[in-house]
């Protein structure tokens, strides 16, 4: 059955509202509600992202919106793909209950909205130092759709690391009382991570960008299993960034951060002694397209 959709506010909390305050089993469950953001364009990733939720929730909304304020100058707002129909379908497929699509203008009364909400301190590195602003209206979009769809959990995939820190960071700090989810990253056959700006890859930029990901896995391995001096380190780096430049690939940041990115990982003997969980990041545009990946290294 194909998801019902709504493009305006009221008509969404009017058809949600029935499930609030209902039992769904015989146990007494109170019935639970499901939040799957998106900017559509939809693909494998993101039907994985419903099915979790299906799985956590009765009923999922899947919202489909591209969110103009999380776009920086020169940044693709105007080309990035909307594929409404093509969406819609796919949805039907894995069950989502309700799509919600609203028009710039429902979203934004007044833009760029006056009001805003300030992902902090997360938010200036990695992505943030090369698109200034994009969590400040990561955060605004998820807020306002938080408060608009009152979801009990909301499911975001791992491959945006630092936006789903933020998100998590978001719902505490504004007490919202959301379960987040994290989805594992789900990746083509050749390790590459889904994504809907994979599409602007060439045919040969598309047989290059698995290397992103396999250098990730071999760097992983590396720091999880040798003992490094800080010279070995460093210098592992420093090959890690020219295998991926030789692919082809412009490096935006290649980083070894904390778990929860509180800071930087430039020291062996941190990273061999401390005994903590590191997370691998990287961005790099290959051709048009900015490709995101990220491999959690967890010391045993």
């Amino acid at each position: 059955m194909s998801p019902i959709i709504y493009h305006d506010i009221s008509s969404l909390r009017e058809a949600l509202q029935p499930y609030r305050g209902q039992q769904s089993d015989k146990q007494g469950r109170q019935q639970r509600i499901a939040l799957v953001p998106t900017m559509g364009n939809l693909h494998d990733g993101h039907l994985e992202l419903v099915k979790i939720a299906k799985q956590h929730a009765d009923v999922v909304v899947v919202s489909i919106f591209v969110n103009p304020t999380q776009f920086g100058v020169g940044e693709d707002f105007d080309s990035y793909p909307r594929t409404l129909d093509a969406d819609v379908a796919k949805l039907a497929t894995v069950n989502a209950d309700y799509v919600f699509a609203p028009s710039i203008d429902a979203m934004y009364p007044v833009l760029p909205p006056p009001t805003v909400v300030l992902a902090g301190a997360v938010a200036n590195q990695l992505c943030g130092q090369s698109r200034p602003g994009h969590f400040d209206g990561v955060g605004i979009v998820v807020a306002k759709l938080f408060n608009i769809v009152q979801p009990d959990v909301a499911v975001f995939g791992q491959k945006d690391y630092q936006q789903l820190a933020i998100i998590k960071q978001l719902v505490r700090d504004l007490s919202y009382p959301i379960n987040i989810i994290g989805a594992p990253i789900v990746r083509a056959d050749d390790g590459l991570a889904l994504s809907s700006r994979n599409q602007y890859l060439s045919a040969d930029e598309r047989q290059a960008a698995p290397v992103l990901h396999q250098a990730l896995q071999e760097l992983a391995q590396i720091l999880k299993s040798t003992a490094l001096s800080q010279q070995a380190f460093d210098k592992l780096l420093v090959d890690t960034r020219t295998r991926i430049s030789d692919a082809g690939f412009i490096i935006d940041y290649l980083e070894i951060k904390t778990e929860e990115l509180g800071s930087v990982v430039s020291d062996s003997k941190a990273f061999n002694i401390e005994n903590k969980n590191v997370v691998i990041l990287v961005a790099a545009w290959l051709g048009k397209a900015r490709l995101l990946d990220n491999q959690l290294v967890v010391v045993s």
